[in-house]
């Protein structure tokens, strides 16, 4: 596979003759090399774990942000069954006899989060649904519907749209956008715990990408979002996990399979996909082109089988034709991706009739938009999410 910059070659077995790869030179030799590199962080589907079974692990070891290299992928029932044992007795350990608030945002990770903290600590967690306005169309009133009518979660819902919108207004950089969401989360769980008596934590659904993403790549709401004057002790049961294996815990923990295999969806939410300063409209035609992406996907047979799948609308504009006339409009981009773990990512080939029918659906049904692009993009080089 091509590498994504330039490397130096450097020799450490005279003869053997192994090369390794480092950062920043030419090779200089004038000739074709080619060679190996393994990436130990990525997972592809062809990869089988090498690592010895699970085991408990002390927490002590899972103090910092690095995951431990005897963890094995969890990809089967009893793995799982290791896992969670492990992080009720953890989460026990951790919180004791107090209370804890979690942000649930009816994705998987917090779903998965908030199973573990019900199991663990029972009615002294209180699950927190933020509506920021970022979210996709229709979504709050199912996150309503599956956890406070169907699971009998302590849930507390909050409309914080104008707040949120009027924090980013203005505001183009991708991170610094991160960055408020998440402070703006962690104020919005701050003014809920007071409302509550003694609330000493806070969860949240990281998982190790995140981690791993956070900084050289991007600044992630749960791990570079959050303020310096944090009023929580932190609870991150399922932050060295990958995707693929947050879904295995979570069939594990009797989740419904909707909420299991849910696609994902960014902390920010659509804030990440309105790219640069959000405006009203801007994030309007998100949030309708996004809803016909999932209902074309899921009457055509796509809805499960492709790994993610979204629209963005970014803040320029195109000349197009409309009706006789010229129209001067927003483009919107759709992109559909495969993945295992979210380290990697493949583009999903979607029949072009299908993409011809969308665009249609798009441009004759969302207010300001005249042209659609398909993003052919893998990761790398690309990210996943465009911001």
């Amino acid at each position: 596979m091509p590498i994504s910059r330039p490397r130096r070659v450097g020799t450490i077995d005279e003869r053997r003759r192994l090369l390794i790869l480092r950062s920043n030179a030419a090779l200089g030799t004038g000739k074709a090399l080619f060679g190996a590199v393994f990436f130990p962080r990525v997972a592809s589907r062809f990869m089988k774990s090498t690592r010895r079974p699970y085991e408990k692990r002390k927490r002590s070891k899972m103090a910092n942000n690095v995951r431990p290299e005897s963890m094995e992928r969890i990809t089967t029932p009893a793995l799982a069954e290791a896992f969670i044992s492990e992080q009720l007795d953890a989460l026990r350990s951790q919180i004791g006899d107090q209370k804890a608030i979690l942000a649930l945002s009816g994705g998987v990770d917090s779903s998965v989060v908030a199973a573990l903290l019900i199991k663990a600590i029972g009615d002294r967690l209180t699950c927190v649904h933020v509506n920021h306005g970022l979210l996709r169309k229709g979504e709050p009133e199912q996150v309503i519907e599956v956890f406070r009518n169907q699971m009998k979660a302590n849930l507390v819902y909050v409309d914080a749209i104008d707040r949120f919108l009027s924090k980013l207004e203005g505001v183009e950089e991708p991170e610094q956008k991160r960055k408020i969401i998440g402070a703006e989360f962690i104020r919005v769980f701050e003014e809920e715990a007071r409302k509550l008596d003694d609330v000493k934590f806070l969860a949240q659904g990281t998982i190790y990408p995140d981690i791993v993403e956070s900084g050289p790549v991007k600044a992630h709401h749960n791990v570079g979002g959050l303020p310096d004057d944090l009023q929580f002790e932190l609870v991150e049961p399922i932050k060295f996990l990958f995707k693929d294996e947050v879904r295995v815990v979570g069939t594990a923990l009797g989740l419904p399979d909707a909420m299991v295999y849910r696609q994902p969806f960014p902390g920010p939410g659509l804030g990440v996909r309105c790219l640069g300063a959000i405006t009203r409209d801007r994030l309007e035609a998100v949030r309708e082109s996004d809803a016909i992406l999932r209902e074309e996907f899921a009457k055509n047979g796509l809805e499960g089988k492709v790994w993610q799948y979204f629209t963005v609308v970014p803040d320029f504009k195109s000349t197009g034709v409309r009706d006789g006339v010229r129209s001067y409009d927003w483009p919107v981009i759709l992109r559909a991706v495969n993945t295992r773990d979210a380290m990697t990512a493949t583009v999903e080939d979607v029949p072009f009739a299908l993409l011809q029918h969308i665009t249609a659906r798009i441009t004759s049904e969302v207010p300001g938009v005249n042209r659609v692009l398909y993003d052919l993009t893998p990761k790398p080089t690309g990210t996943i999410e465009w911001e």
